[in-house]
């Protein structure tokens, strides 16, 4: 009876050594992408130079500020003995629904740098999508109160969300040579959603899955990158040409 006491102590305390780590290597990841998206999101606000740049910094403010409610609860459940079971869930609820709006933001951002034509179709396309994912979004199945991760939901809900993005995803592909700097762009999304899926799908099942918001979430910050170098890199060039002028 000793021996299996000792033996399981030992075990928990090697599986607390093990999280050690991870606690806080996840929170310093999750604290220094929040402040860089909200950051960068805060300074194209300010530098963009045009309706389309600043709607880059309002689309990567949106994702920075909508992430905090679920990376926030996320970093403090690993310091705090507390219960804060409904902070998470209505977390993910509000970051389900500001990831929505950053793609439908990013049809607009794909029709000003590209300088395309607006497409009445195509807007009512990604709208609809986005409403039918709001609305199933606010379905008391999803459990948000509770934190649930029920699977069928969790794939309900992600239907609509991602048919709109891969049609975001198609729009940036079919342009990706007509600039150097938004090339990647469609790569950025494609994975992103690659990484996600699993995530939304099955990490209720499988919560090992849930370490794939980390390549997703760099995903993102690539694609700040690309938004923010845009902003301020291109306007460096710019003030270098009228200077010359």
């Amino acid at each position: 009876m000793f021996r299996k006491t000792r033996g399981y102590n030992i075990s928990k305390d090697t599986d607390c050594e093990r999280k050690e780590p991870m606690k806080y290597g996840e929170s310093t990841f999750d604290i220094l992408y929040l402040l860089f998206a909200i950051v960068s999101g805060c300074v194209m606000l300010k530098k963009g130079r045009n309706h389309t740049e600043r709607m880059m910094g309002l689309a990567t403010l949106i994702l920075g500020c909508g992430d905090a409610f679920h990376l926030v609860p996320r970093v403090l459940n690993y310091f705090l003995n507390a219960d804060i079971t409904s902070a998470l869930g209505i977390g993910k609820l509000i970051t389900s629904v500001t990831m929505t709006v950053f793609y439908v933001l990013m049809l607009y951002i794909w029709i000003g740098y590209y300088e395309n034509k607006k497409n009445r179709a195509l807007e009512i396309t990604i709208w609809s999508f986005a409403a039918i994912r709001f609305l199933l979004c606010l379905f008391p199945q999803n459990g948000w109160l509770q934190n649930s991760s029920d699977m069928t939901w969790g794939i309900i809900r992600n239907i609509p969300f991602v048919i709109l993005g891969a049609v975001i995803c198609a729009l940036y592909f079919r342009d990706r040579r007509k600039t150097h700097r938004f090339r990647f762009v469609w790569l950025y999304i494609l994975l992103s959603f690659a990484f996600y899926i699993p995530v939304a799908v099955g990490a209720g099942e499988v919560p090992i899955l849930g370490m794939l918001m980390l390549p997703k979430t760099i995903c993102y910050i690539f694609l700040i990158a690309v938004f923010l170098g845009a902003v301020l890199k291109d306007d460096e060039k710019k003030t270098e040409t009228d200077l010359t002028v």
